[in-house]
């Protein structure tokens, strides 16, 4: 039996509870990091097209990620890139994708027409108007999409420890194993309050971009 109870455990396992967390938030942050590398220039690729088969095809692709259960997305990776972190983080940033492109195509589609004609007459470039007028507007809508995205991560993110890429998962199937009701609380507190911050946290984000694109909208 252990020797330590619902409070102790904090600090009789502080070590691998800490590693733990470090690892989930590292599998997050490169998750949703490579989601935004690859959604946000394609989002706004698909803005900039005229070929609707193109945008039909990549929004068909990137949802049906989002159908297959995360069991059988990490059980079909198994046999293409093993087990460990490269895996995990391959299956879920498969997840991030289709929140954060839907996000951006709709920032980018919900811009007034009228802003743009108006930058476009006082000679923006096509470069300056993307950077400095179209971006501004579209990020609330892309940070909503990330912060939604996020969070989502930060959840499945527990199942990645079922292919050997630890975070707080591992801990709460070890706690599992043994019955180790302590070990699995402590666990699960840690990934919620690691969810709750990051919803917070990229909110006051979301926010603050939000009054920068409507004080941006109002001088145009």
């Amino acid at each position: 039996m252990n020797d330590y109870g619902y409070l102790s455990i904090f600090s009789a396992r502080a070590n691998d509870l800490l590693i733990a967390l470090g690892e989930h938030m590292l599998i997050t942050f490169a998750s949703v990091m490579l989601g935004c590398l690859v959604a946000i220039p394609l989002g706004i690729f698909l803005t900039k097209t005229d070929i609707g088969w193109i945008r039909s095809i990549t929004f068909t692709i990137t949802n049906v990620f989002n159908t297959i259960p995360s069991l059988a997305m990490l059980a079909m990776l198994l046999p293409l890139l093993g087990i460990g972190l490269v895996p995990a983080i391959v299956a879920l940033f498969l997840y991030s994708l289709m929140p954060i492109l839907r996000n951006t195509y709709a920032g980018f589609t919900s811009i007034d027409p009228h802003i743009i004609e108006s930058a476009r007459g006082m000679g923006y470039s096509t470069t300056q108007l993307l950077f400095q007028i179209e971006l501004l507007l579209a990020v609330p809508y892309i940070m909503s999409g990330i912060r939604l995205t996020t969070v989502y991560i930060i959840n499945w993110a527990a199942l990645a420890t079922l292919i050997g890429a630890g975070g707080l998962g591992e801990l709460i199937v070890s706690g599992l194993g043994v019955y180790d009701k302590p070990l699995i609380l402590a666990a699960a507190i840690l990934a919620m309050l690691l969810a709750l911050v990051a919803d917070f946290s990229l909110g006051k984000v979301e926010k603050f971009f939000f009054k920068s694109a409507h004080s941006t909208q109002q001088q145009n």
